[in-house]
């Protein structure tokens, strides 16, 4: 596979921290750029980080003396100097898709993390292994903004990792009719540790804002279909959400309750789970876990702290499968916020657009 040059936008927060240590070895991807807001540019990316830094490893030896750009008034340079750039800025969600569009526009791709495209019609939002065949909506987004190279793809909120894909290798044989998720959500989904967020030890916070709606609207999308240059969203399921902040450094839990069309035996959601994959696996990309759905018979699995990590955090897991008495099915699942939810999909969905082509 042949190299790309690529840039981090964004790259002093919570998931361009998290975009650096997963590029700085990228078998394909070599980090060109860093760029931030204009208070960290011209700094060396360890002295604009200072303090901030929130990983568990050291910032990357081969990133650390790179001087920070400014993401907004450097596009132009840094549309030159890379293949294509890898977004997670903080920002109003006016001036990220604004900021995004004038990337595209200069011919320099987007794979980004925030949620301001999310809506837009002819910006894929894609889960690897479950709509790759949404990158083909890319075509009618050039033509709509004049590009030959340039254009956004979005991944989806980190939430949906935890339950989502556990949905989806269910949905063709016996169709999931209406689910009701309740989610766990780690403090790093809000760009935190322990240090940073005090108030989440010894408590839990009912309330964390857009986050249910997203749950609730977003897998329509994932689950629609390329009509028209555009994706036009599924209708069903019917899912309601609640989302709750708790005292967990990494790691989105989801307590799922289902009802389906044509209710299967536990037995076979279980085999479909296990036997799931999709175009990573087939493709082999680099950042794709060999076993995308682990399944726990334990009562006390999955937990956070002793799964978020399976498969370099890549991969989900569900646990706590049985009957319930007002759905046909409840269960746990988890997937880990930053890595599949964040940083880590978006380095998945880039490796699937480089392996078909998009960046050439």
């Amino acid at each position: 596979m042949k190299q790309y040059k690529v840039g981090i936008i964004g790259a002093t927060g919570m998931v361009g921290q998290r975009f650096c240590l997963l590029l700085a070895n990228h078998p394909w991807f070599k980090v060109e750029v860093v760029a931030a807001s204009a208070r960290s540019a011209g700094k060396r990316l360890e002295d604009a980080i200072g303090n901030k830094w929130a990983m568990t490893s050291p910032i990357p030896e081969n990133l650390k003396d790179m001087i920070v750009m400014d993401a907004t008034a450097d596009i132009e340079k840094i549309s030159s100097s890379v293949d294509f750039v890898f977004c997670a800025v903080n920002m109003k969600k006016d001036e990220i898709k604004a900021l995004e569009e004038a990337y595209a526009k200069a011919e320099c791709p987007v794979v980004s993390n925030n949620s301001a495209h999310r809506g837009t019609p002819d910006v894929p939002m894609v889960v690897p292994e479950l709509n790759p065949e949404h990158i083909e909506v890319i075509k009618s987004q050039r033509e709509r903004l004049g590009t030959k190279r340039g254009f956004i793809a979005v991944k989806s909120n980190c939430s949906l990792q935890s339950y989502v894909p556990l949905f989806h290798p269910l949905m063709k044989e016996f169709g999931v009719e209406k689910a009701v998720v309740c989610t766990y959500q780690a403090i790093s989904g809000a760009g935190k540790t322990f240090e940073t967020m005090p108030e989440i030890v010894d408590n839990v916070i009912p309330y964390i804002g857009g986050e249910e709606e997203k749950s609730e609207q977003e897998p329509l999308k994932i689950w629609g279909k390329v009509e028209g240059g555009k994706i036009v969203n599924a209708t069903e399921p019917v899912i309601t959400a609640q989302c709750l902040r708790v005292p967990v450094s990494d790691g989105h839990t989801a307590a799922v309750y289902v009802t389906f069309k044509k209710k299967p035996t536990k037995e076979q959601i279980i085999k479909a789970w296990e036997s799931f994959s999709g175009v990573p696996q087939e493709l082999q990309l680099p950042s794709a876990p060999k076993q995308f759905i682990h399944y726990f018979e334990e009562d006390n699995r999955p937990q956070a702290k002793l799964d978020r990590n399976i498969e370099n955090g890549m991969a989900v897991s569900a646990g706590r499968l049985r009957e319930d008495t007002l759905f046909d099915y409840k269960f746990v699942g988890l997937s880990h916020n930053t890595l599949r939810g964040a940083a880590g999909g978006a380095v998945l969905m880039a490796e699937l657009l480089a392996a078909k082509g998009y960046f050439d």
